[in-house]
């Protein structure tokens, strides 16, 4: 269990929207006595959208199950889960929808609509199923692309939230509520250094935290301050923007290889290495965010911020 996951919604900070949004759901789902709609979560990854999940089932008293679409791979993984829903309810939680196959999908829409679910007995010509009754549920998915799911999917879903990127004042109290939990001091200066390096996500703040309590414990070092801090990030290589070396290779390799784009995601991914939903999910989030990258119908393109980056800081070339 992540120990620095908030637990409800007081303890939560940033996406105010959302919040705001879903406290009135929950307040007005528990006065009628009933679950909530189906909810859609999507966003950039590491925005806190699993603990508004997990928050939402601590607010309602109710059960908190998860899964992850990749691992639904047959009727019988989400019959199995479907079929786990406790009697006065849960809520049900798949993260990266967007993976879930088709058929399984279908399977969904009929539980989310009608809360039954059939089960199939037998296989061939005259194959059987039978039909179960679900108890009132909640399912809540998550996405990072919400551009890939059908329409027929996103309909059934009563309430839609998007995660944006926080602002560094949030990342600040984040890391010290979290340095608070892992009984760590730290300066405010220190504080703020992180979160400037945190690319706007508070999964990448927490992150940098642990590197650096690491590394204070290792050199019996009482408080954070920013001393400690640029040293945690520089043996990690994590530069003032908050880039690692993986962005660095991405954009050089764009400015070298590819001189500047358009490219392909799988040509740059083959190039690289990695798999072009590693670069989709970790890199280009943030490269977007702060312009140094833009997605045309063509492929990547290069922007003069990075240019100017590239130009300025040492980093391997790619050839």
């Amino acid at each position: 269990m992540n120990v620095l996951r908030p637990k409800s919604f007081d303890e939560y900070i940033g996406q105010e929207n959302i919040k705001k949004l879903l406290k009135i759901s929950v307040e007005a789902a528990k006065s009628r006595n009933e679950m909530l709609d189906h909810i859609l979560l999507s966003g950039p990854p590491g925005l806190g959208k699993t603990t508004i999940a997990s928050i939402l089932a601590y607010e309602m008293g109710k059960n908190f199950k998860f899964a992850i679409a990749s691992a639904l791979q047959k009727p019988i993984d989400l019959v199995g889960l479907l079929t786990s829903i406790d009697k006065d309810g849960s809520v049900l939680f798949i993260d990266e929808i967007h993976r879930l196959p088709k058929n399984l999908e279908e399977i969904l829409y009929v539980s989310m609509e009608d809360y039954i679910v059939d089960i199939s007995v037998s296989k061939g010509i005259g194959a059987q199923s039978v039909r179960l009754n679900l108890p009132p549920f909640t399912l809540i998915c998550a996405t990072t692309k919400p551009g890939s799911l059908s329409s027929p999917l996103i309909d059934r879903f009563g309430i839609h939230g998007y995660f944006e990127f926080y602002q560094e004042e949030e990342l600040s109290s984040i890391i010290k509520r979290s340095a608070e939990f892992l009984e760590l001091e730290i300066e405010e200066e220190a504080s703020n250094f992180l979160a400037k390096r945190s690319r706007f996500t508070p999964r990448v703040a927490n992150k940098l935290l642990r590197r650096v309590r690491d590394y204070v414990q290792v050199n019996k070092i009482k408080s954070i301050d920013v001393i400690a801090a640029a040293e945690s990030l520089k043996i990690i290589n994590i530069d003032d923007l908050g880039l690692n070396d993986l962005d660095r290779k991405y954009l050089r390799a764009l400015k070298d290889i590819f001189k500047g784009g358009p490219a392909g995601i799988d040509n740059i991914s083959q190039f690289l290495g990695e798999s072009a939903e590693t670069i989709e999910d970790l890199c280009e989030p943030y490269l977007l965010k702060i312009d140094f990258v833009q997605r045309t119908p063509r492929g990547r393109v290069l922007t003069e911020n990075a240019i100017n980056y590239l130009d300025n800081t040492y980093c391997e070339k790619s050839i």
